[in-house]
């Protein structure tokens, strides 16, 4: 490892930005991985990948998804008797993220 890229300092600081509470114990230890991080960063941004293509994946893929052929549905009126909860012709689901009912 070369030179310290991330002081302690620097830790609580961003800790304190993402409203963490570390330990100084944690900030001793949180610094010097993300100091590692960087430093792997580092030889990465030092490889030569001139000439090569850029890569997506790792291995080849291919969707394996089926054709998209409309099939039987199922009756409205039936789904909604089953459903907990429905209200004009929806359902009806708890509140979200403190929205009001």
């Amino acid at each position: 490892m070369g030179q310290q890229r991330i002081t302690r300092a620097e830790c609580a600081h961003v800790a304190a930005l993402a409203r963490l509470e570390l330990t100084d114990e944690e900030l001793e230890r949180f610094a010097a991985q993300l100091d590692e991080l960087l430093d792997h960063v580092a030889e990465v941004e030092a490889l030569d990948v001139e000439g090569l293509a850029p890569t997506m994946h790792a291995l080849p893929i291919a969707n394996v998804l089926r054709p998209d052929v409309p099939g039987e549905v199922l009756d409205r009126d039936e789904v909604m008797a089953a459903a907990p909860l429905a209200e004009d012709g929806q359902f009806r689901v708890p509140p979200v993220l403190g929205e009001a009912p």
